[in-house]
């Protein structure tokens, strides 16, 4: 039995419209959680939780993907061509795929299942005038394999690592669903 029959009416509609308009109803999720997820990651940073290397390398993803997400929604407004569109959902699954692998990896150096890179210590600005010691002091190094805060037993980077996935997978689905589209009217 199709379970779109026992949803209520609204969001039948918009399940229905999401069917009928795959390309844009995946690249708009993908901009709206690349986005959310963007906001919660400079949210928690506001709060004082400062991201270590691995987790600003997480961000870059996001940031092609999100305005890359938002121009295929242009285009395919606009009836630019569809394979465009399509390869650059493919990008966006790609993306987003490459980012959960790199979650999974932080999540895992977060774990002590693996060591983490060479990078993940600290920096610290000495330039100026002071007390070299007094600075030295007060440096606070973000170490990667340290988890700045967890909920249900998971880290922000094994959050993303879900986030990133689910992401991928509806790229994947807004791919194979526009192929099925049938061809635009000639103008």
């Amino acid at each position: 039995m199709d379970a779109r029959l026992h949803q209520p009416r609204a969001a039948q509609n918009l399940v229905d419209w999401a069917y009928a308009n795959p390309i844009i109803a995946a690249a708009a999720m993908v901009a709206v959680g690349g986005a959310a997820t963007i906001v919660g990651a400079w949210i928690f940073e506001y709060l004082g939780y400062r991201p270590c290397p691995l987790c600003l390398e997480q961000r870059y993803p996001y940031y092609f993907a999100i305005p890359l997400a938002v121009f295929v929604i242009l285009g395919e407004t606009v009836g630019s061509r569809r394979r465009i569109l399509l390869a650059a959902l493919a990008v966006i699954a790609g993306l987003m795929l490459w980012n959960a692998g790199l979650a999974g990896y932080h999540a895992g150096v977060e774990w002590k299942w693996w060591p983490g890179p060479n990078t993940c210590g600290g920096t610290a600005d000495l330039g100026g005038s002071g007390d070299l010691l007094k600075q030295l002091q007060s440096i606070r190094v973000v170490r990667c394999d340290e988890a700045a805060w967890t909920f249900l037993g998971l880290s922000l980077a094994g959050y993303n690592f879900f986030i990133s996935l689910g992401l991928s997978a509806v790229a994947v689905w807004g791919f194979l669903m526009g192929r099925k589209l049938p061809p635009r009217p000639e103008n």
